[in-house]
């Protein structure tokens, strides 16, 4: 059922279940088709809390109980961080290990798992793998499509800080139901920091050089296609990708062609025209009839104390003095 906390007015949908029928048929609903066996015997009890922002959707996880699972492919990538108990997850003949603070990837969207839950307590952020190419394809240097993980555990421990650290905030703003996160552009660019983020975590595919061809194809047309999309599509959900589609060319000689003929890249590009809009738009408000916040969230911007710092550093005054006239 759908929830709002009436100390934080959070949003988000919960559901419970204190026997095994039950959180079988919970699990099998939210994951996919899986065989559970209970271990030990004792009650079964389960308590899940989801909130979705875009194509990402969040999962707080308890179980008080023990027992053993084996699941069909889960189609989606999924993120973990363990904040209680203990679970092995098995995929790819690899047998893996988790205790409290870890953050792991569970499986491949399209290899089958087995795992053992030991009253565990787990966040969960479950990630459409289209999502995933979209965001890695505008990453620096050509990407093998599609992008597989190589590994199943965090870099280094500065990366899974990094995550844990971006999982909360984009979290929050997921659950946040009077938030203009539930702004398409707002939800787009918080789905893709966190993917982006993932991407940085765990080892993956997708890192290498620009091509010739793309050397080759960054040239002043190319631009030219790019700027043109950017300025007609402001206020749509677009990434990087959808940019190089439009131009005709791949991501990566869109990102050379800003970094050789203006010296920024397409997101950056992007941003300041969605900050030139939300100047104009403050600009001609009436005081009074909207507000900051409104206005960021209306031009993708998740945090309306970092879009402040922006628009200064492109205006050289405050959104707020803006509005003021």
């Amino acid at each position: 059922m759908r929830f709002l906390d009436p100390v934080t007015g959070h949003m988000e949908q919960r559901v419970e279940a204190a026997d095994l029928d039950t959180v079988h048929q919970i699990l099998s609903t939210t994951y996919g088709a899986i065989r559970i066996a209970v271990v030990g015997g004792r009650p079964a009890g389960m308590r899940l809390a989801s909130a979705t922002l875009g194509s990402v959707r969040f999962d707080r996880v308890s179980l008080s109980m023990a027992f053993e699972a084996d699941g069909d492919p889960l189609g989606a990538y999924v993120f973990g961080q363990l904040t209680g108990g203990r679970v092995r997850h098995a995929s790819d003949r690899c047998v893996r290990h988790y205790l409290p603070g870890e953050v792991f990837l569970a499986a491949y969207p399209d290899h089958p798992y087995t795992a053992a839950i030991d009253d565990t307590a787990v966040d969960l952020a479950v990630v459409d793998p289209t999502l995933l190419d979209d965001v890695a394809e505008s990453a620096p240097g050509r990407v093998e499509r599609p992008v597989r993980f190589t590994g199943y555990q965090a870099v280094s421990t500065r990366a899974t800080e990094r995550w844990k650290s971006t999982y909360a905030y984009v979290h929050a703003e997921a659950r946040n139901g009077s938030s203009g996160v539930s702004h398409p552009l707002v939800a787009g660019n918080a789905a893709r920091l966190l993917v982006a983020t993932a991407l940085a975590t765990f080892p993956n595919t997708a890192l290498a050089e620009p091509t010739i061809e793309d050397r080759h194809d960054a040239h002043p047309a190319t631009l030219r296609r790019a700027i043109a999309f950017i300025e007609g599509n402001a206020d749509c959900d677009i990434s990087v990708a959808d940019i190089a589609r439009a131009a005709h060319v791949t991501a990566r000689a869109v990102q050379l062609a800003f970094r050789r003929h203006l010296g920024t890249t397409p997101s950056a590009y992007l941003r300041r025209v969605r900050l030139q809009h939300a100047h104009d738009q403050l600009h001609d408000a009436v005081p009074g009839t909207i507000t900051v916040s409104a206005v960021a969230a209306r031009w993708g911007f998740l945090n309306p104390s970092l879009f402040a710092a922006h628009y200064r550093t492109a205006f050289a005054v405050l959104p707020s003095r803006t509005l003021q006239g």
